[in-house]
């Protein structure tokens, strides 16, 4: 039988902590959250390895070292409102909502949002709220956020995200230049954005989010 607690202290332990995660609260909520309740039946033996899982609708729940790191960089506090963009089946938001106060997890996937809601509370995560949603609309009336965290790749960052940032805000988000994947967090500050990149990433693309291609026809 599959050991499932071993697995997840082994995730923490060999893909987590060795990575330079040190934040007590977030290594925590990795070692204590059964991730193998959010995603499909069939990929629970591989819930916690080194790789992106495949979940529906060209979604992904990213690999646990990126998922961590981009977490821990965008600094979560206790009294934070966060918004989570693209919740898939709700573990990011999960883990986020053992850190923050309130979660607003965008999913507008019918299926997907209705896997978060059953696991979140399976897991008693009861401040965090699944909500159908447009994501390049995101959710105004219910920010300003002091995080957004977005669970996947996009080619660009929208306008209307970094606007729902509140002031001293961040939002963490991967991206792609040159074909080098990293993880990167843009902050508010004195009513102005800033964008830092914090460590290598590769992570599949939020559907509708991936880059515009570009053809051209040889003369």
């Amino acid at each position: 039988m599959f050991d499932v607690e071993a697995a997840r202290r082994a995730m923490v332990n060999s893909q987590i902590r060795v990575n330079d995660v040190t934040d007590k609260r977030l290594l925590a909520a990795f070692g204590a959250l059964p991730r193998e309740l959010f995603v499909p039946r069939a990929q629970v033996s591989t819930a916690y390895g080194e790789r992106d899982i495949a979940l529906d609708a060209g979604r992904y729940l990213i690999k646990p070292r990126e998922l961590a790191k981009l977490i821990q960089a965008v600094d979560v506090k206790s009294n934070d409102l966060v918004l989570n963009i693209g919740a898939g089946r709700g573990y990011s938001a999960a883990v986020l909502g053992a850190l923050a106060e309130t979660v607003v997890a965008l999913e507008p996937d019918e299926k997907l949002r209705a896997c978060a809601e059953k696991s979140l509370a399976l897991v008693h995560a009861d401040n965090v709220a699944v909500i159908d949603a447009d994501l390049r609309a995101a959710a105004p009336e219910q920010g300003p956020f002091d995080v957004i965290f977005v669970d996947a790749a996009v080619s660009s960052v929208p306008q209307t995200w970094l606007d729902q940032l509140a002031e001293n805000g961040r939002l963490g988000v991967f991206e792609y230049e040159n074909g080098a994947g990293h993880g990167v967090v843009y902050y508010r500050s004195n009513g102005k954005v800033g964008r830092r990149v914090v460590f290598d990433a590769s992570v599949p693309y939020l559907p509708g989010f991936e880059p515009v291609q570009s053809f051209s026809f040889a003369q």
